[in-house]
């Protein structure tokens, strides 16, 4: 009598998820509809694995089978206990029929519900879950592979204009991808890509898992961006700040020409409307642009600087001053 735990490939410390893990990827590999140069020899070891999933997956049958092997069936705690020669020998009380006949578990229900198909036997009429019907409900209805999350770094230009970012992930099983992403235009931080069948693929025939990614967008050395709309910071010389004048900035949409006005102070702010970045979904308008003005004073003056400083009108205090208390 062969020992479970060997059969399935575990150790008797084995939990429940790494038996019907071990359970899930023999199946698929000793499927006889999977094995066409060897089916007799892939029936045999897979009757034998599901001898022994059937009963170390069942924590009462599990106790007396570690306690007394083979012959814990003469205690009640094997399927057809008392029947015989064991679930796939004579007086077995499995069956490879459809009709139910037998006492105990019937093999088809078990791979129908595996992969999704239900019928004869195997080796019957051609209806069963081996047959080549049963094959091609399989790959639609078999259990899913495993999703797979990661994280992906978009930069920020490609974030606001779309485009696609390389990416290399590793699946669970330790297998590495790598594939292109295609960024849509105006992604933000904290938004997820979903990309079907991109995931770990199905251990049972079925559908691939999907890839589902989260986005960090990288900082710009200039912009902010809060939502759709940008914020940019704009050092002005003091006599830019005095008299006004132009800028050229870089946007989203373009170069654009700034004014600033006659007597700008630090946080003095202008907005650009639609300048900003595209929204992902259609129809809705840009964000805006905030130009915020920031007057930068040399460390450094001349004395003729100084001068003609001093020989400006004297100021009036600024009337907030003296309303500062601590």
């Amino acid at each position: 009598m062969a020992d479970y735990y060997k059969v399935m490939g575990v150790s008797k410390a084995a939990s429940q998820a790494d038996i019907d893990k071990a359970y899930r990827n023999l199946a698929r590999k000793y499927h006889p509809d999977l094995n066409p140069d060897d089916p007799e020899g892939a029936k045999k070891k897979f009757q034998e694995l599901q001898e022994a999933y059937e009963t170390l997956k069942d924590p009462e049958k599990r106790k007396l089978y570690d306690q007394f092997g083979s012959g814990y069936k003469q205690y009640g705690g094997g399927p057809g206990a008392g029947a015989g020669a064991g679930p796939f020998g004579s007086g077995s009380s499995y069956t490879w029929s459809s009709s139910g006949g037998g006492a105990g578990i019937d093999i088809n229900e078990i791979l129908g519900q595996m992969f999704g198909s239900r019928g004869a036997g195997p080796f019957g009429d051609g209806t069963g879950p081996f047959s080549s019907r049963g094959a091609q409900r399989r790959s639609r209805s078999a259990m899913p592979g495993q999703n797979v999350t990661s994280t992906i770094r978009v930069p920020f230009k490609i974030a606001a204009f779309g485009g696609t970012v390389p990416l290399t992930y590793q699946m669970p099983s330790g297998r590495r991808e790598t594939l292109d992403v295609k960024i849509p235009a105006g992604i933000d931080t904290g938004k997820k890509i979903r990309l079907r069948g991109k995931g770990e693929e199905s251990p049972m025939g079925g559908a691939a898992g999907d890839l589902i990614l989260e986005v960090q967008v990288e900082p710009h050395k200039y912009y902010a961006r809060e939502g759709k709309n940008l914020y940019l910071h704009i050092p002005i010389t003091l006599k830019e700040a005095v008299l006004g004048g132009k800028v050229d900035l870089p946007t989203p949409t373009g170069t654009v020409t700034v004014t600033i006005p006659a007597g700008s102070t630090t946080g003095t702010k202008l907005r650009i409307k639609e300048h900003g970045i595209a929204s992902v979904k259609k129809g809705e308008k840009k964000g805006d642009l905030f130009v915020v003005f920031d007057v930068a004073l040399p460390a450094k003056w001349s004395e003729e600087d100084l001068k003609l400083i001093g020989q400006l009108s004297p100021q009036p205090e600024p009337p907030e001053r003296g309303s500062i208390q601590f």
